[in-house]
This record gives C-alpha cells, sequence and structure tokens, in this order.
C-alpha cells in the first residue's frame, strides 16, 4: 500500500481526493490530513480515513481540534499546528504521494518540501509552481520526484503527450498546446455590467465545483492564466506556443497539436475525480466514481478566441511569462489579493485586474533564482496592492 498525505484535504481537491482513495483502500492508506480551520469536516474526514497525522495550520483550531478528539475513537492521531508542519507531513518515510490541495502561496512551501523529498507529486496547487518557476522543476528533476499535474487542463494534455513522456521534458513533435477553458459565468455579459458582479455571482461556476478564490480566478479568466504560465513550466514551451480556447462545454479539458497535423484531445465529464484518479493510479488507470461521458447528450461542442478587452487578467498573465523573472511571483500575489478584497466587498470585480497591472508596474523585472528572492517578492507584492487598495477606496 502507499502512504498519501493530503494538503488541504477539507477543500474541493481534498474532498475528491478522499473519495478515489476510499474506492481503492487496498491500494492507498492516508498517513496525513491537512486544514487550515475547517475542523468539522476534517473531524468527519478522520473519523472515516483514520490518518495518523493532522495539520491545522491555525493554532487556535488546533487545540479545539484536539479537544473534539479526547473522547472519540480515533484519540489517538497526533495533532500539530503552523505552517511548518505542513512541510513536516510532505516529508515523512511513510507517505509515498502528495496531494498538493493547498490554494495560493501558502502551497508553496509543503508542496517544495515535498519535491525535495522525492515523493511523487500530485500538483493541484498551481500558484506554487507560478510563484517558484524554474526552482520547482529543477528540484524535482535533482530529487527524481514524479510530478504528475492535477489540474484538469494540464492532466488532460499529460495524457496526450508520447508514450514515456514526463512533466519538465520537451516533446519535439508537440508543437502547440490548445488550453480549454469554459469561459467562466461571465462569457456573454455585457463589459459595462461586469463592474457591478457581486462575489456571489462570481463563485457561481457553471460546469465545475470549485473553492471561492479559483471560482473568481476562473471567473476573470486568470485562473487560465496561471495555467497557461504552469504550462509553460510543465511542458516546457513557450507563451506563444499555448493557444487558450474558450469551450463553455467543458468535454474537451485541453489537447496537444502535433507536427504532422494530428491533434489529440483528453474529453471527458467536468469531474476532478477523473484526473485525480489517472494521477493515483499512472501509469495505470481505475475507477475514478465519475460518470461515464454520454457524447450523445453532449450534442455540440463550441470553441472562440477570449476577448481580452473583457478578460484582461489573461493578457496580464502573457506580459508577466514573457517578462519572466519575478513577474509571475508579482502577477500571483496581487492577484490573491485583488480576489480577496473582491471577496469581501471591498473593491468591484473590474477593479481585480487594474489592482494587479498597477503592482506589476511597480516592479522591475530581475531574476527569480532564489527561494529568499521569491518569497521577498511576494510579500512586497502583497503589501503594494494593499496600498492600490487603499487608494481605489479613498
Amino acid at each position: 500500500m502507499k502512504g498519501i498525505c493530503i494538503l488541504g484535504a477539507t477543500g474541493s481537491i481534498g474532498v475528491s481526493t478522499l473519495d478515489v482513495v476510499a474506492r481503492h483502500a487496498d491500494l492507498y492508506k492516508v498517513v496525513a490530513l491537512t486544514a487550515n480551520n475547517n475542523i468539522d469536516l476534517l473531524y468527519q474526514q478522520c473519523l472515516e480515513h483514520n490518518p495518523e497525522f493532522v495539520v491545522v495550520v491555525d493554532e487556535g483550531k488546533a487545540q479545539a481540534f484536539k479537544e473534539k478528539l479526547k473522547d472519540s475513537p480515533i484519540f489517538d492521531i497526533e495533532v500539530l499546528s503552523g505552517a511548518k508542519a505542513l512541510e513536516y507531513v510532505a516529508t515523512l518515510d511513510k507517505v509515498d504521494s502528495v496531494m498538493a490541495a493547498i490554494v495560493g502561496a501558502a502551497g508553496l512551501l509543503p508542496t517544495l518540501a515535498a519535491a525535495k523529498a522525492g515523493k511523487a507529486v500530485l500538483l493541484a496547487n498551481k500558484e506554487a509552481l507560478v510563484m517558484s518557476g524554474d526552482i520547482f522543476m529543477q528540484t524535482v528533476a535533482r530529487s527524481g520526484a514524479q510530478l504528475l499535474p492535477i489540474d484538469s487542463e494540464h492532466n488532460a494534455i499529460f495524457q496526450c503527450m508520447p508514450a514515456a513522456y514526463k512533466p519538465g521534458m520537451h516533446a519535439k513533435q508537440a508543437r502547440r498546446i490548445l488550453l480549454t477553458a469554459s469561459g467562466g459565468p461571465f462569457r456573454q455579459m455585457p463589459i459595462e455590467q461586469m463592474a457591478d458582479v457581486t462575489p456571489d455571482q462570481a463563485v457561481a461556476h457553471p460546469n465545475w465545483d470549485m473553492g471561492r478564490k479559483i471560482s473568481v480566478d476562473s471567473a476573470t479568466m486568470m485562473n487560465k492564466g496561471l495555467e497557461m504560465i504552469e504550462a509553460c513550466l510543465l511542458f516546457d514551451m513557450k507563451p506563444e506556443q499555448i493557444q487558450v480556447v474558450i469551450h463553455p462545454q467543458s468535454v474537451i479539458h485541453s489537447m496537444v497539436d502535433y507536427v504532422d497535423g494530428t491533434v489529440l484531445a483528453q474529453m471527458g465529464n467536468p469531474d476532478m475525480r477523473i484526473p485525480i484518479a489517472y494521477a493515483l493510479a499512472w501509469p495505470e488507470r481505475f475507477d475514478s466514481g465519475a460518470e461515464p461521458l454520454n457524447i450523445f447528450n453532449v450534442r455540440r461542442m463550441d470553441f472562440e478566441e477570449p476577448n481580452l478587452d473583457r478578460f484582461p487578467c489573461l493578457r496580464l498573465a502573457y506580459q508577466a511569462i514573457r517578462a519572466g523573472g519575478i513577474m509571475p511571483t508579482v502577477l500571483n500575489a496581487a492577484n490573491e489579493i485583488a480576489v480577496e478584497a473582491f471577496l469581501n466587498e471591498i473593491v468591484r470585480f473590474t477593479d481585480i485586474p487594474v489592482i494587479i497591472q498597477r503592482c506589476m508596474e511597480s516592479f522591475d523585472v530581475k531574476q527569480a533564482n532564489t527561494l529568499e528572492i521569491i518569497l521577498a517578492v511576494d510579500e512586497q507584492a502583497r503589501m503594494i496592492s494593499k496600498q492600490i487598495i487603499a487608494e481605489l477606496k479613498s
């Protein structure tokens, strides 16, 4: 049996991962679960999966979780707290695979620690790769870690790559990646109305069940921008080789265009258990629990180019990766702060790209060749973004 650690167990990816793992309890043992503060769901997960370790990042919530365990049948679980504990459980000898599903920059250090330790890293945290770029990929190459993408798009691309392909390699036969996007809930909304979009509207994704931050990113198409940067790194492609394609039905999850004119596409219902199961079973396959795709119910598939006036965040992502160096880190940090402010109803939906662009304009491009530089730039970009938000409010 393989031991698995799930970083971000109470989020949508973590919940789906546990669903798949439960279907194959003869193959996987849950060693560690982590959460930020949702201790009620975490407790139910522990009752079902009985991990050896639990990390609750918030120390007060960790203490409350310990109290919940005292009179329970799972009282012997070791409960840890704090960000450092995430790195500890991600590198345990008993852990073979790490599901990296913590949203945002908070997932960088434990995901990087898992890669350094040579684990099979199931990467659902795109921000970790966007922030650390070449450092992350070099760490994977040096340690011999197995990197398996979980985002439905990158997992689809991985499945469409040549036999024996490994992320980080350049596939000479592949000339272009067609990265699909649903277009989110505002694909057809008049642009002049988008300033009045509410958080509840922005998180109501038409096809996928995701967390609030990722849902807003999908609505602005920053999610696709981050995925484009991630695809450049995972598949050793230039930005101009990544074509974003809006496909509202979310049946094709991405495509690879080959030099002979062949285009391979991976299709399936919009269910994250499919890429999760593929990564867990790789290089084999097993049941994910997802409904089989009924192609007759699909009826039609539409494709269109994204409108960058409607989705300026996508344009900013292309600017960041072309500039290189620290700029993807700045982009990600500014976006996280801007989205948080929007969800808290401090700024408007259309302020999100304004905040990101002004923050990016505050930095000169320089190399991001150490983790210390990346973390310092991340912190600085967050401070500048908060100052921009304060100016917008005044």
